[in-house]
């Protein structure tokens, strides 16, 4: 039975609004309608939703920063959403309750065959520019880490995304998922993933702070989702791969 103030915090309106970001193919993927989004995130709402026992309205985002925004709209929406599925980050914890991870990806660079770089840490140079999507977990954590790089902040220009405008404006890397930016290895053989990578992002499920009791549920289910195979069998059933994280410590 769930707390009657877990299915408040979590569903104060009656419904389970869920953040849905279509800019990480890994989790999330399109459906016939808005409402019938496909993918691992999309299958968590759905569980939790049923567990709380109420319906689940999602809400769709093409980017990680979008759904972060929206908790800050002018004018604000207290009802933007009530859950997201992002990577967890510092800056985006100060207003966001993660769970613990559920998965495990990868952030590593798309590069040209003929460019010199072999390692991630080729990159870090005095010079180098790489293009990543703005307020992605990537682009938070390089703009902390790197040191002498530039970053070039694109939004994805149309279905061909970032790939192109790193062609044509002959930029050095492409910061992104590793099975992400590797789709785009068929219809451009110029191109090549870097074996390593510079960091591990950390998907979770997130709920607005100060919903203490519902973010201690959420991070509850999230562990039970994960020890009982939900995860695994989400991510199989649409056809991703990714880690499923390890318990939580």
């Amino acid at each position: 039975m769930v707390p009657a103030d877990a299915v408040k915090d979590l569903a104060p309106a009656g419904a389970l609004r869920a953040a849905i970001n279509y800019g990480n193919g890994v989790l999330a993927q399109r459906g016939p309608t808005e409402q019938e989004p496909r993918g691992v995130a999309a299958d968590l709402a759905r569980a939790l939703g049923e567990r709380l026992g109420v319906p689940v309205h999602f809400v769709s985002f093409d980017g990680a920063g979008k759904v972060f925004d929206a908790l800050s709209a002018i004018p604000p929406d207290p009802q933007a959403w009530d859950i997201a599925f992002l990577a967890i980050e510092p800056l985006r914890a100060a207003e966001i309750a993660f769970t613990a991870p559920y998965v495990l990806i990868e952030g590593t660079y798309l590069v040209r065959k003929d460019a010199p770089f072999r390692s991630v840490a080729d990159l870090d140079h005095p010079g180098r520019r790489i293009v990543v999507t703005p307020k992605s977990a990537y682009d938070l954590y390089l703009t902390r880490t790197l040191q002498h790089a530039e970053l070039v902040r694109r939004e994805p220009p149309g279905a061909t995304g970032l790939a192109d405008l790193f062609a044509r404006e002959k930029l050095d890397a492409m910061g992104g998922v590793r099975q992400l930016i590797g789709r785009y290895l068929g219809a451009n053989p110029e191109l090549h993933v870097l074996p390593d990578s510079f960091m591990e992002i950390r998907q979770a499920m997130g709920t607005k702070q100060g919903r203490a009791i519902g973010a201690r549920y959420l991070r509850e289910f999230v562990e039970e989702m994960k020890a009982s195979g939900f995860v695994a069998d989400a991510l199989k059933r649409s056809g991703q791969t990714a880690t499923v994280a390890p318990p939580e410590g």
